[in-house]
């Protein structure tokens, strides 16, 4: 059908007339019941909703006071077609809102699709006003009485719709309409970022033929069904709740954002069709040997993107040559090594694969490579201070190494990814191990015995990520206790003992100082000071260069108070002439400083943030002790993007990471992350609120249950 139609230009009451003569419709534009269903081929006939059967002769027009149209009942008069309009939806996360350029019926729609869906909005809003979703996601499927039935949902919307079971009388006929099937067949168009991948679809409408190993995707382009809680469905994470269709426009153009469906279930698996074992299968077994399939499938997907890494990035002699050979070694470390470790992993799982339709058990597998072949992964988590300082001096002082750099990334192979993507990658592979687990272990309640084996797996790689996320830890606080002792110059101050293994840094930064207090007499320069906040001790210093600092104060940090204050505040020097330059001001007491005499310090800070973020790290003390109580109450986000922290008080996190928001300010988010209780400040931007109460609920009750159990 051509888009150049316009349904403004038809007359009203020609069209009016032309939908209840071919529709069959009656007075009030609803279809006449029980007339047999008559499949029509729109493709075969052009505009067949407004020419009537060339066999039939025309009509005469209907008297304007007694009208009889013949009734007939298209497949798209179907119980479900009747919910769908004649638009096909996706999940809402999926697009964003684009304002439509024209009028005319949207692209991908016919225009007799489009008229239709009009008129049927116009007679019945009901019809666009019921709550959205999509068939394909759904765990349901249509049954002879045009019910729906459950147990069919890995199936795309067109055989969803496909097979409503035997017809109800003699004359029906049970095949899909073909407008619905020329929606769920066009193809979404290739983005440009990725330039040589033209196989994207939406949803789940590719088809799936042959070894799930045919089409390998990016692990960054995934995500398992597994990290999600317990409240979502098992087998469709990818659809939010939407708004009613009725408050859309049905000609509102979307654009679909870059995204690539799930891998291949294990309920599209060829042999798993073949061998009828679905028929007999319990739902939870079905469930359970999905999560098993998801581990295989998604540690394939990782493994693909690790071998990119490598052949394209480690392997390349043009990035070596940029770079020294310490540098080299700092930027990959013992990626081979890890990269060896998942090999081994995804051989064993893949055996177990083959050898059974039906999955007894991977605890086994996943509790052996835990404990004694995936310790590769401590050494590169540990490393990771120094991989990305190492790519953050080459990207700002190496204009080769970026050239190069840049060529790479543009390869077809890479998918138009940045090499920091692939880097990431151990580290997000073994934080989402637990949850993986945990979903199985979730799966497997019912039967004890592979329950206790699912948490002794669980059990074990919660150990493995405690001790990566130690181990970075320990690099990076013990390079950088080092350092600052040897930037820091105490002069006439009584030293104090820095390098301590309990010690590290919350904070540092530069503040503008307000008053001249005894510990500054002396200076006579800029009013600032620079402060180095410890978990134990802050050290107030003067800045002498970028790597030197010349103290002026201590105090333990059980001896500091710190209090905001407003800018109008009488106690500010000034008074509230001062307000307009002193916009963020607090105060900091030392109770007992290096000399055992009390000090108070007045502080000014460049933004809201930055005050807040200063406030909360000199009360690390004090918000130790008390804890959080009422997680459940509090808001929570999920991160949208990776977020590398770039100073001691903020945060690093992955995709799809959980974080509980602890405090809000000026952009930034202060929160701590559920699936290990780290804290820390990152921006705002890099996440999305979780507005459902369930789903925040479910996400403290998941992650509370998960520190219990591994007790790690």
């Amino acid at each position: 059908m051509s888009q150049r139609h316009s349904d403004s230009s038809l007359d009203e009451k020609l069209l009016e007339y032309r939908f209840h003569a071919e529709l069959r419709l009656d007075a009030n534009g609803n279809p006449i019941p029980g007339l047999p269903m008559v499949r029509s081929s729109l493709k075969a006939r052009a505009n067949a909703a407004f020419e009537p059967d060339a066999s039939e002769p025309l009509p005469p027009p209907p008297s304007p006071e007694d009208e009889d149209p013949r009734p007939i009942v298209l497949s798209t008069q179907s119980p479900a077609a009747l919910k769908m309009g004649t638009q096909q939806l996706i999940p809402k996360s999926l697009a964003v809102a684009s304002k439509a350029k024209t009028k005319s019926p949207a692209r991908h729609q016919s225009f007799g699709a489009a008229v239709l869906s009009k008129e049927a909005a116009r007679r019945n809003p009901q019809l666009f006003s019921a709550p959205s979703f999509s068939l394909d996601d759904m765990d349901m499927d249509v049954v002879n009485t045009g019910n729906l039935r459950r147990n069919l949902r890995n199936q795309s919307y067109r055989a969803a719709m496909k097979g409503p079971g035997p017809p109800s009388s003699k004359g029906d006929s049970v095949q899909l309409g073909p407008k619905l099937q020329a929606l769920a067949e066009e193809a979404a168009q290739p983005s440009s970022r990725y330039p040589a991948k033209n196989k994207k679809t939406l949803g789940r409408k590719r088809a799936h033929k042959g070894s799930f190993k045919d089409d390998p995707q990016l692990y960054q382009e995934i995500r398992e069904r597994g990290l999600n809680t317990s409240h979502e469905s098992d087998d469709d994470i990818l659809d939010e709740p939407s708004g009613p269709v009725g408050t859309q426009r049905a000609d509102t153009t979307i654009v679909v954002k870059n995204y690539r469906p799930a891998q291949l279930t294990w309920s599209q698996l060829p042999e798993v069709l073949e061998s009828g074992v679905l028929d007999t299968l319990s739902t939870e077994e079905r469930k359970r040997q999905e999560a098993i399939f998801e581990i295989l499938t998604s540690e394939f997907s990782y493994l693909h993107s690790l071998s990119i890494l490598v052949t394209e990035f480690l392997q390349s002699r043009e990035l070596r040559a940029t770079m020294t050979q310490t540098e080299h070694h700092h930027l990959f470390s013992n990626i081979l090594d890890v990269m060896s470790a998942s090999q081994k992993f995804f051989e064993a799982l893949e055996q177990r694969h083959k050898a059974q339709v039906c999955v007894e058990d991977i605890s086994d597998i996943l509790e052996d490579h835990a404990q004694h072949h995936f310790h590769p992964y401590i050494a590169y988590c540990s490393n990771e201070v120094y991989q990305q300082r190492t790519l953050q001096k080459l990207s700002n002082s190496n204009a080769t190494f970026r050239d190069v750099l840049k060529e790479i990334e543009k390869r077809p192979a890479c998918g138009g990814l940045p090499m920091i993507s692939f880097l990431i990658l151990p580290m997000q592979r073994v934080t989402r191990l637990p949850l993986l687990t945990d979903t199985l272990c979730l799966k497997t309640q019912g039967h004890p015995e592979r329950y206790k084996a699912a948490s002794q797996a669980l059990k074990a790689i919660s150990k493995l990520v405690k001790q990566c996320n130690e181990g970075a830890h320990k690099m990076e606080r013990t390079e950088q206790i080092y350092t600052l002792n040897m930037q820091l110059d105490f002069g006439k101050v009584k030293s104090l003992p820095l390098i301590s293994a309990s010690r590290w840094l919350l904070k540092r930064g530069e503040l503008l100082l307000l008053e001249e207090s005894s510990i500054f007499r002396k200076i006579a320069s800029r009013p600032t000071c620079y402060l180095f906040l410890f978990n134990d001790v802050l050290v107030v210093t003067k800045k002498k260069s970028e790597e030197s600092y010349l103290v002026q104060d201590y105090a333990q940090l059980d001896h500091v108070q710190v209090r905001k204050l407003e800018p109008s505040e009488p106690s500010l020097p000034g008074g509230s002439s001062r307000s307009s330059s002193v916009p963020y001001p607090f105060q900091v007491n030392l109770l007992h400083n290096s000399e055992g005499r009390q000090e108070q310090i007045l502080l000014s800070s460049d933004s809201a943030s930055d005050r807040a973020r200063w406030i909360t790290a000199l009360t690390y003390k004090e918000r130790q002790w008390q804890g959080i109580t009422n997680k459940g109450e509090l808001p929570q986000v999920e991160v949208t993007k990776a977020y590398f922290a770039k100073q001691a008080d903020e945060i690093t996190l992955q995709q799809a990471d959980i974080v509980l928001v602890l405090q809000e300010e000026d952009g930034w988010l202060h929160g701590e992350r559920l699936r290990d209780g780290e804290t820390g400040w990152f921006p705002e931007s890099f996440a999305h609120s979780i507005t459902s109460r369930v789903a925040v609920e479910g996400n403290v009750r998941r992650m509370e249950r998960l520190r219990v159990e591994t007790d790690v």
